[in-house]
């Protein structure tokens, strides 16, 4: 490894075949005119170098950081397990992927306030954040505060400007899941969620649509223990159900579970469904089926709105993207 002081700008460009002022370029953050796979050459080739502290100094000097901020809230739900969480992990994973392939670096933080987002971006001089799981109001408390560009995941609020809001179709992958369970035959249908409102509510009223009748509908408790001594105490009216959708994966499977260790089989007695189609489906017995909404292609269309709005400061807008049922063994035809 050579010394950090001894690295000169033009041994650089000699083992790359690059021009010294690509590589100072690079370093300074001007790289408009520089294509992402050399960015990535260059910036692979300072590290091994040793210059890396140099050039995140210089970077963080610049108007252009090259850093993008990933805000999420800390909710009470996760019970401090956020980042283990399969629809945050996923999301993190495939923005991780989108952004350095753009010749960005990430930053992720995880925060109880959304205020706590300004410090985080203006102590770093980020080029852009993604923000997921804050409430409505809180993100136009935030665009008072800041001047980035930032691209919210599911926001469910009267978008005033200067905001990219990438929503998935909520309503439509409840309406595809009600469809569903509506052609296995079941009649006795139960969705659960821990809320009545924005996206729960949506995926609640798809699945009404999908079913062409109104199906009940519980409000679970936020955590695991409280939620498993929630569906003890209603063990009784649960397998009056034939199908239960759960507006998440996460609380499809832990259903599942409790319904499992209680003696009711899936899909034999009660079918069992979810929604965000995370890995975690595949790796459940039986597989778990859900909606799908694709990651890659949210990741990939955050980056570019997040461009955009550099270069277009007053751009903003709401995004809709659509999502695919993936029907699975945990959902069957009902016996009668």
């Amino acid at each position: 490894m050579w010394a950090e002081g001894k690295v000169r700008i033009v041994d650089i460009a000699q083992e790359l075949g690059v021009s010294t002022a690509t590589v100072s370029n690079v370093i300074h953050g001007k790289t408009q005119k520089i294509s992402h796979q050399t960015i990535k050459r260059v910036q692979e080739k300072l590290e091994e170098r040793g210059y890396i502290p140099n050039m995140a100094a210089t970077l963080l000097a610049q108007n252009n950081s090259r850093i993008i901020g990933v805000v999420i809230k800390d909710h009470e739900k996760y019970e401090g397990q956020l980042l283990m969480d399969p629809f945050i992990s996923s999301s993190l994973n495939f923005l991780a992927d989108e952004i350095e392939k753009n010749g960005y670096f990430m930053m992720v933080k995880k925060a109880k306030n959304i205020m706590q987002s300004v410090k985080f971006a203006s102590m770093w001089n980020m080029d852009g954040m993604v923000l997921l799981s804050f409430c409505a109001d809180e993100y136009q408390q935030l665009r008072d505060r800041i001047h980035i560009p930032f691209v919210v995941y599911d926001g469910y609020f009267e978008n005033a400007g200067k905001i990219c809001n990438l929503q998935i179709d909520d309503r439509d992958g409840g309406r595809q899941m009600g469809e569903h369970l509506r052609e296995l035959g079941h009649k006795a249908v139960l969705c659960v969620a821990d809320n009545r409102e924005c996206m729960d509510l949506r995926r609640y009223k798809g699945l009404c649509d999908g079913l062409g009748f109104q199906a009940d509908f519980w409000q679970i408790p936020l955590r695991k223990q409280e939620r498993d001594r929630f569906y003890r105490q209603r063990l009784e009216r649960l397998r009056r159900y034939s199908a239960i959708f759960a507006v998440s994966d996460i609380y499809a499977v832990d259903l599942m579970s409790f319904l499992q260790r209680s003696g009711v089989q899936v899909p034999e007695e009660i079918s069992v469904a979810g929604f965000d189609d995370s890995p975690i489906c595949e790796q459940v017995s039986p597989a778990l089926t859900s909606v799908r909404q694709d990651g890659a292609y949210r990741a990939q269309r955050a980056i570019q709105l997040l461009k955009r709005m550099r270069r277009e400061p007053k751009f903003s807008g709401d995004f809709l993207t659509s999502v695919q049922l993936k029907p699975r063994q945990s959902t069957a035809r009902l016996r009668h």
